[in-house]
């Protein structure tokens, strides 16, 4: 699972990467910690076809009997065609999320926080989650006042043989190109299910280790 990650690239340069037209950014900061419920930079698709990029609450809503609903922030790959509770969001309302490193912990009392990055010759290279939208409007918890929330969840898969280490269960799917980032948007649904598989190992290291929840690098631009 990937319940946290950081976006540390300012903002122009997360619009020049995902080439997206500066009247179609929503203004963000750099983020050394993005948990489940806060907002984040996402590109997307606009009603008219052009790539947008707008603030959504981390995880689909799911609603719970008499307690707060759950925040589904992952999409197993294995579920994403089969369960209604994924299937049309995928087929019609495929994002990416900007990241510049995602941790996963290991141990307890206290865990470890392991932070992934890409290879490259900067300390972050950006990359996007392959992830899918959707609109929830209601409720949060009982008693609580109805909204409405864009929510988004990250598509996660087998892990490489560097994230296994770790978590040998999963990793979230990594987009590196222009190319692939117009066919997870813009693909078929065949197309864009064929970008889910887990990035080389090799492609990837961990920047930092240690009970330190936030990976803070220089802000690049």
């Amino acid at each position: 699972m990937c319940n946290l990650y950081s976006q540390t690239r300012a903002a122009e340069g997360v619009r020049r990467l995902f080439r997206v037209s500066h009247n179609r950014c929503a203004s963000f900061e750099p983020r050394a910690a993005i948990y489940p419920g806060h907002d984040a930079p996402v590109v997307r698709r606009a009603a008219d076809g052009e790539r947008e990029i707008a603030l959504l609450s981390w995880g689909f809503v799911l609603p719970q009997p008499n307690r707060a609903a759950k925040r589904v922030t992952n999409v197993r790959d294995d579920k994403v065609l089969t369960s209604p509770f994924w299937r049309e969001s995928f087929l019609q309302r495929r994002c990416l999320v900007p990241a510049s490193s995602f941790c996963e912990p290991k141990g307890s009392r206290p865990a470890t926080w392991h932070w992934f990055a890409l290879c490259g010759d900067e300390p972050r290279p950006l990359f996007a989650f392959a992830g899918v939208w959707r609109q929830w409007s209601g409720p949060l918890k009982p008693g609580g006042p109805s909204v409405v929330l864009d929510v988004f969840s990250i598509l996660t898969t087998r892990p490489n043989a560097l994230v296994a280490t770790i978590n040998h269960e999963r990793m979230p799917v990594l987009l590196r190109s222009e190319d692939e980032f117009e066919t997870w948007l813009s693909g078929s649904p065949q197309e864009a299910f064929s970008l889910i598989r887990s990035v080389e190992a090799d492609a990837m290291r961990i920047v930092r280790s240690g009970t330190d929840r936030e990976d803070m690098v220089a802000e690049q631009a």
